[in-house]
């Protein structure tokens, strides 16, 4: 693997918006592509400067062979990041994103060439490690019903008929979907070193889980707070798999508590 090529495809779509004071945020998408972490994204920008990357395949953006799993995508992003003289970044994951914050955090604990880079972790409804008696549902194999009534606390909210897409539409999401299967489908959604990594992660760890969620259930969740240091379970109420469009309500007071909490550093100068 080329390490530098993953480190300059990530360093191309980092993308800056929000503020130019105040701590750098970096927010990780998961499957369903930057939609599903917009309203993340929106909270913050007012108050920090947030890196808002389309991660390389989702919507049409280029992957190279080599950004071909979650931990090579993480190390790209730690590459950009050190790169770039970005120090004390709080990154907050969603879904496989999440997964992305966990490897970043373990990798930045277990290896002093990133040290400083990374001042926090939130994770909400992470995937990425395996919990005996959990099973992570299988999204490739879900029609959209199906995947509304695992995701969703309500799964009508969530149901979108495919019917009501046009062929574009339904194209970028299936172009989305193979990106996902390249990065994450095999081993299906998890990475077989993680669990044992995180106790490498030394930096403040909030996760946060919708009580509802079928992708990945709260007790997956608590499994996985439990494995890295210091780390605090939320659960959300009467929200699924992505808190921050079904139940942004339940999820704000929490984060903000989080973001707020943890120490930070301007942008470099020039920046």
């Amino acid at each position: 693997m080329t390490e530098s090529e993953v480190a300059r495809v990530a360093a191309a779509t980092l993308n800056r918006v929000g503020t130019d004071v105040g701590r750098p945020i970096l927010v990780l998408h998961g499957g369903g592509g930057p939609f599903t972490v917009a309203p993340i994204v929106a909270r913050y920008l007012s108050s920090h400067p947030v890196f808002a990357p389309t991660l390389p395949g989702w919507n049409g953006t280029a992957r190279p062979e080599t950004a071909d799993s979650v931990p090579a995508l993480a190390r790209g992003y730690l590459d950009a990041l050190l790169a770039d003289g970005l120090q004390d970044v709080l990154v907050i994951g969603s879904s496989m994103g999440g997964w992305m914050a966990l490897e970043m955090a373990a990798l930045a604990g277990a290896d002093e060439h990133y040290a400083n880079v990374i001042a926090g972790v939130a994770v909400i409804d992470a995937t990425g490690i395996t919990v005996a008696g959990e099973t992570i549902a299988d999204v490739f194999s879900l029609d959209a019903r199906g995947l509304a009534e695992v995701a969703w606390f309500e799964p009508d909210r969530g149901y979108r008929d495919p019917s009501a897409f046009t062929p574009g539409q339904l194209a970028a999401q299936r172009a989305n979907q193979d990106t996902m299967r390249a990065i994450a489908g095999d081993p299906y959604m998890h990475d077989p070193t993680l669990a044992s990594r995180l106790q490498f992660i030394a930096v403040p760890t909030a996760v946060l889980w919708g009580e509802g969620d079928g992708v990945v259930t709260p007790a997956y969740g608590r499994a996985l707070a439990a494995a890295v240091p210091g780390a605090v379970f939320a659960l959300l109420s009467r929200a699924g798999h992505l808190p921050q469009i079904e139940r942004p309500e339940e999820l704000w007071p929490v984060l903000d508590g989080f973001v707020q909490t943890v120490r930070g550093t301007a942008l470099p100068a020039g920046y």
